[in-house]
């Protein structure tokens, strides 16, 4: 029971840093707030975070654990790869779209918090261009596409998802991001050698 009381206070925590670091940023945001909307006590926060930079690298690590089992459970009842990897960046962007504080808090903040957080961010992004390097190796398989150096390839689809949702992050007045995908994809999936009949095809879907 005690174990319990201490996973369910360590998750309370996590969710309370994620709203505190969301509405704050992460240089404003202050361990005694997360610990107040936790509902325990600073020193209760520390004994799970001896740090708030121990706390934001964790939050980093499992909301990144958290979207990538998003995207393999979204991505998992297509057969197609060159429709799985499509369908893992719209998922990505959706997310994002979804959660602007979240994105702002991840891309931005994050990038100028220090050299450990852009360590972290750097496996966030490697997690997320592995998924599509390896649907571009089942596509070559298949036939579908000429061999290219897919590890290139996955990082830079996902380099151009960053780069746009960026863009619209800075942006005051950001639009729809969900209505930046029809160009990206058409521009990704020309890159690899995508007839622009099934392009076509992915656009209707």
């Amino acid at each position: 029971m005690k174990q319990e009381r201490s996973v369910r206070r360590r998750e309370r925590i996590l969710d309370a840093a994620f709203s505190v670091f969301s509405q704050r940023g992460y240089r404003q945001a202050g361990v005694d707030e997360v610990g107040r909307q936790a509902e325990t006590s600073k020193g209760g926060v520390y004994f799970h975070f001896p740090t708030k930079e121990s706390l934001f690298l964790e939050l980093l690590r499992t909301t990144a654990d958290r979207l990538t089992a998003k995207v393999e459970r979204t991505i998992a009842p297509y057969d197609d790869p060159i429709e799985r990897a499509d369908v893992a960046l719209r998922t990505v962007l959706g997310v994002f779209a979804g959660h602007r504080t979240m994105a702002r808090l991840f891309l931005i903040d994050a990038v100028g918090a220090g050299s450990e957080f852009q360590v972290e961010l750097q496996r966030m992004h490697q997690r997320f261009a592995s998924i599509i390097s390896q649907q571009l190796d089942l596509a070559i398989e298949a036939g579908i596409i000429e061999p290219i150096d897919t590890d290139i390839a996955g990082m830079a689809w996902f380099g151009a998802l960053n780069e746009v949702v960026m863009r619209w992050l800075m942006s005051e007045q950001h639009g729809r991001l969900e209505d930046t995908y029809p160009t990206l994809r058409s521009i990704l999936l020309r890159s690899v050698g995508i007839p622009e009949e099934r392009i076509a095809e992915l656009a209707r879907a």
